[in-house]
């Protein structure tokens, strides 16, 4: 029982650090007998690095049984709109790249992921969301960019 209980204490630790996701809302598209309906949901996504930036993503979350145990696939198509909803500050230098969140949309393989691009010479942060497979992802993709004022430098590494 040790065992299991410091296995566990481990696993939770790891998540807590990771980028979670706030449920801003959610509307029902399909009704569905037992379990969840299926629905859009609509989620807020601090940038960990970036003070002042919020991502708010919409998806498609698969209702019904498998939704309601995790065994369902979610669509591959996401929306997002990053805002800058305070002073922009930066908590250390950033990589010209870098995946800022990413969401498991299946038990296994597909994961929505959410990458951080830094458009130096236009002094803007550029988000990109987009889903992909352990063999292959999808095509469809969303962007959005948050100006950052020219008196305010973006740190790169």
């Amino acid at each position: 029982m040790k065992r299991w209980s410091g296995w566990f204490l481990g696993v939770a630790a790891l998540l807590g650090g990771a980028a979670q996701a706030e449920q801003i809302g959610s509307v029902d598209t399909a009704f569905q007998w037992i379990g969840p309906d299926h629905k859009i949901v609509v989620e807020a996504y601090d940038d960990p690095k970036v003070g002042g930036v919020t991502c708010y993503v919409s998806r498609a979350k698969t209702g019904g049984i498998k939704g309601a145990v995790g065994l369902a696939e979610d669509k591959a198509e996401a929306s997002i709109a990053c805002r800058q909803v305070g002073p922009v500050t930066f908590t250390q230098p950033l990589p010209a790249r870098e995946e800022v969140f990413n969401e498991r949309l299946s038990v296994l393989f597909k994961r929505l992921r959410i990458v951080r691009m830094v458009d130096k010479s236009r002094n803007a942060l550029v988000y990109l969301t987009y889903s992909d497979r352990l063999v292959d992802g999808s095509p469809m993709n969303a962007i959005t960019a948050v100006a950052v004022d020219r008196g305010t430098a973006i740190p790169l590494k």
